[in-house]
């Protein structure tokens, strides 16, 4: 019982990383795609000032699932860490350098300078999703065993289910960040931002569809025991994922971007817990199950009171920045101070 909680609460850690520092990633990816200096500056300040008060803080749930997954199943730490070395280490130079270019394009003042910090924070949003969802796809496609490196370090996360997996996380992240980003800006009032983001989430929200439809046959071929678990136990949440991703554009097109933000959030946390769900009580396909990778009841029980007694601080110091940048702005304040969070 203490292992299964224990889970239950890194994969919701897993889930806020994965809705509030996607969003900013996805807001790097239109970053990227904004256009050139003229056009694209009114969206690049506009991103930079959605994510500006809330980028760093995301990471926070990322350290969260690192260090309880450590704690708790340290069997699959070791494991996961060993045989992925690769894209985690591709993947946390592209955290490192997306906030260092974030920093210096805001403090630059020469031209070609922010051109090239506003190209390394475009490009790292872009591959540092893609390479943690290479990690997933390895873990879900069963090819990282238990032990030290027991895992091949170049397939274990070049392969289709791997692709599919990084693909789907970049058009996912691109997704909710424009979702958040329509609401911010029409909060801000300004109506023509507003058009050009739910333009992209449309169009983001279609191609993550078109994509998932296409990864059916992959992981049928490629991930046997993932695609058993989604098309039988998972396949409720596979269902509310679907259903939500499709009502989610039905509100956008409606401008009703509160909404929007809420089921767009549903549709990728269910796809999520979906993963969970197929692959339950393996943690590490085939034969790695919840209970052999878990650590004594006496750490899980520390962890997850050392956890409880940290939430009462955290929460409520996350709810505040939140709130605090989403709150309507008077007439006279200065434009930007929303957050995609």
């Amino acid at each position: 019982m203490l292992a299964d909680l224990t889970l239950a609460v890194t994969w919701a850690g897993l889930t806020c990383y994965a809705l509030f520092a996607g969003a900013d990633f996805g807001a790097g990816f239109w970053d990227l795609l904004a256009g050139r200096d003229t056009r694209g500056l009114p969206q690049r300040r506009f991103i930079e000032h959605s994510i500006g008060p809330v980028w760093e803080a995301n990471h926070v749930w990322l350290i969260f699932v690192l260090v309880l997954l450590w704690a708790g199943f340290s069997p699959v730490f070791a494991a996961v860490l060993s045989t992925l070395y690769i894209p985690l280490t591709l993947a946390a130079l592209g955290i490192i350098a997306r906030g260092a270019a974030f920093a210096f394009r805001k403090a630059s003042v020469e031209l070609w300078q922010q051109r090239l910090f506003g190209a390394c924070f475009a490009l790292s949003s872009v591959l540092t999703p893609f390479f943690l969802g290479t990690v997933a796809g390895g873990v879900a496609s069963g090819r990282v065993p238990a032990g030290i490196a027991a895992g091949d370090t170049v397939t274990s996360w070049a392969n289709p289910t791997s692709f599919l997996g990084g693909v789907l996380a970049v058009l996912a992240c691109a997704h909710l960040a424009a979702v958040y980003l329509c609401q911010d800006a029409a909060r801000g009032g300004d109506a023509a931002l507003a058009a050009q983001f739910r333009r992209r989430a449309v169009l983001s929200g279609l191609a993550s569809g078109v994509v998932a439809l296409a990864g059916i046959a992959i992981l049928h071929e490629d991930a046997t025991v993932l695609f058993h678990g989604l098309t039988h136990r998972a396949l409720p949440l596979v269902v509310v994922s679907a259903v939500a991703g499709v009502a989610g554009l039905v509100l956008l097109v409606r401008d009703h971007f509160v909404w929007a933000r809420a089921v767009a959030a549903l549709a990728v946390a269910a796809i999520l817990w979906s993963w969970g769900a197929a692959q339950y009580p393996n943690m590490l396909v085939p034969s790695t199950t919840v209970s052999d990778a878990a650590s004594t009841d006496a750490v899980l029980a520390a962890c997850l009171i050392s956890l409880a007694v940290g939430f009462l601080l955290l929460v409520p110091s996350l709810w505040l920045l939140y709130a605090t940048f989403q709150r309507e702005q008077p007439a006279h304040a200065d434009a930007g101070t929303d957050s995609t969070g």
